[in-house]
């Protein structure tokens, strides 16, 4: 079976190859995958941005089908449509005994059973996930099972963009009705905080980027007025009167864009950190202004709240057409174009890239 394949951390440059699918057994769980999407996520891993051991094969976004369980696995059977997980509750370690089962390290810890072979090469999947590939082989709690009705893309977007995206306006900001939010960067999971927001009743969205085409996409899903990074400041000035939007999230994942939704947010407001940068990277914020201005800053990860559940309550507003997946997904490549998948998100043409596996 092929793979997508990371060498070397810092070639972007994916070589699609023969391996083979290895640690099948007790708790594990064969997927033939079907979709994936790309993440920025995968780019910050193969660059270093995001820690990785390399080599290994990218993908955490994807959804498949289970072809074989393992013993002790009862949730799922072969035939079950489900999503592959990159960071799903083990729940019986102490992170997830505390109720944050979205802070469970389980991902890092799959990591230690590679999922690939290349010759004698043992391969990890990236998060122990691995969805580059025809096949992977995953921690049998990794696989969350969906409706036999979802298509295999809309699963694959749930997989981490999405939830990540709506779980940090739902769960962590808990956006109010009639407030107002501002939303820096728009890739996957900007678009995603964007639709969140929207769902929990914000009045007026005003969603930032640089580039013109995903500026022109976030009116399409929502927002009010979509501006350049230069012009955010104006924006807000208009929409609030001069005093701040009550919530600003940042999906970028640097210092700078940091410091914009701080600045963005009026004083007692929200500042969300969804977007995950480089462990160097540290912020521009003084201990003056965070007591002064009583701006609460939250960290969002993976959505912020219980995955299963976050999966669900989006499977559920897509039903009723309250969430456009659908229209996310501007670009379908086939495995062997993965490589284009990359020069598409890099051009900022793509939203969301869905690799066609099977």
């Amino acid at each position: 079976m092929r793979a997508a394949v990371l060498h070397t951390t810092g070639d972007e440059n994916l070589d699609v190859t023969e391996v083979t699918p290895v640690s099948f057994g007790p708790g594990r769980v064969r997927v033939r995958m079907h979709r994936a999407g790309l993440c920025h996520s995968d780019l910050s891993a193969m660059s270093g941005v995001l820690a990785h051991p390399a080599p290994f094969v990218p993908g955490h976004e994807g959804a498949g089908e289970v072809v074989e369980v393992g013993e002790g696995v009862t949730h799922v059977k072969p035939g079950d449509r489900v999503i592959v997980c990159w960071m799903p509750p083990c729940d019986r370690c102490a992170v997830c005994a505390t109720g944050d089962t979205h802070l469970c390290r389980s991902g890092f810890g799959n990591l230690a059973v590679p999922n690939f072979r290349a010759g004698d090469r043992p391969l990890p999947g990236m998060m122990g996930a691995g969805t580059f590939a025809e096949e992977t082989v995953i921690a049998g709690y990794a696989a969350i099972p969906v409706p036999d009705d979802m298509p295999y893309d809309i699963a694959a977007l749930i997989g981490c963009g999405v939830t990540t995206g709506i779980g940090a306006a739902l769960n962590t900001a808990r956006v109010r009705p009639g407030s107002t939010v501002v939303v820096i960067g728009l890739g996957g999971v900007g678009v995603s905080i964007l639709q969140g927001a929207r769902v929990a009743g914000a009045a007026r969205i005003i969603a930032v980027d640089p580039t013109a085409n995903r500026r022109r996409m976030a009116l399409g899903f929502g927002a009010d007025e979509a501006v350049a990074p230069e012009e955010l400041a104006e924006a807000v000035k208009r929409a609030t009167g001069g005093l701040g939007a009550d919530y600003a999230f940042e999906a970028v994942g640097r210092p700078g864009t940091l410091r914009a939704a701080y600045d963005a947010a009026r004083p007692g407001g929200t500042v969300c950190l969804v977007g995950a940068g480089s462990r160097s990277d540290l912020a521009d914020l003084n201990l003056a202004e965070l007591v002064m201005n009583e701006k609460k800053v939250l960290p969002s990860f993976y959505g912020g709240g219980d995955i299963r559940r976050t999966y669900a309550t989006i499977t559920g507003l897509w039903r009723s057409g309250r969430i456009d997946l659908e229209s996310m997904i501007t670009h379908h490549v086939p495995l062997d174009g993965i490589n284009e998948a990359i020069r598409q998100m890099h051009s900022g043409e793509a939203l969301r890239t869905v690799v066609d596996i099977v």
